[in-house]
């Protein structure tokens, strides 16, 4: 779904941002190169993959994020469960996104809004607190809004994403329910369904796990 009748006061006062941002053309590699793959469709050279842990983003940008979630989850796919649990809030959870300019952006007084989002959740095994500490990462809340779909840009947030794990949590499985629909697709960047089908939220899901060899 695009993003609906979305108002954004410009007197809204922005923090200093501490995530980490990589122009989008970079998302898979530390530098530009010949080599470094091409953006997704209709994105550009302007599109910004960014990470942080919610309370460093900019409320106007993590209410853009929200409204993602709502407009693909709960608008679009109907889930039955509601999308805010309380796991965006524990300290070891990472948000990442990949925002382009737009009007959105420009009514909410930003230079881009988010068009691709996910999450990923550190868990640990023991009293230590930390992501290097993960035994297991939990990849969920996987949206592209739907008009820069068919691109590439969920694969490149994907990709982002498994490689931040690999740098942060060196030997943790990363596991997904993913929807069914999407199985062949997660099966394409190495994860393998490990149980039956089940149904979550109202929507057919399959789990699946990529083992730290493959990540």
């Amino acid at each position: 779904m695009t993003m609906r009748g979305i108002l954004c006061s410009s007197a809204v006062q922005c923090s200093a941002v501490q995530c980490s941002a990589v122009p989008y053309r970079d998302c898979m590699n530390d530098t530009a190169s010949a080599t470094a793959p091409a953006p997704a469709h209709g994105i550009g050279h302007d599109g910004v993959l960014r990470r942080a842990a919610l309370a460093e983003i900019d409320p106007r940008t993590l209410y853009l994020l929200a409204t993602l979630r709502q407009d693909v989850f709960t608008m679009e796919q109907g889930a039955t469960d509601a999308d805010l649990d309380g796991r965006d809030l524990e300290p070891t959870t990472t948000l990442a996104w990949i925002e382009v300019p737009g009007p959105v952006a420009r009514t909410c007084g930003l230079e881009r809004e988010p068009v691709a989002h996910l999450r990923m959740l550190f868990e640990v095994d023991g009293p230590e607190v930390t992501a290097g500490a993960a035994a297991i990462v939990r990849i969920g809340r996987v949206a592209v809004r739907v008009d820069h779909r068919r691109g590439g840009i969920g694969r490149r947030l994907m990709a982002s994403a498994l490689e931040h794990i690999e740098e942060t949590a060196p030997g943790a499985e990363v596991h997904i329910d993913a929807q069914a629909y999407l199985e062949q697709w997660y099966a394409s960047m190495g994860f393998e369904t490990v149980g039956e089908m089940f149904m979550e939220a109202g929507i057919e899901h399959v789990a699946m796990v990529l083992r730290p060899s493959r990540a």
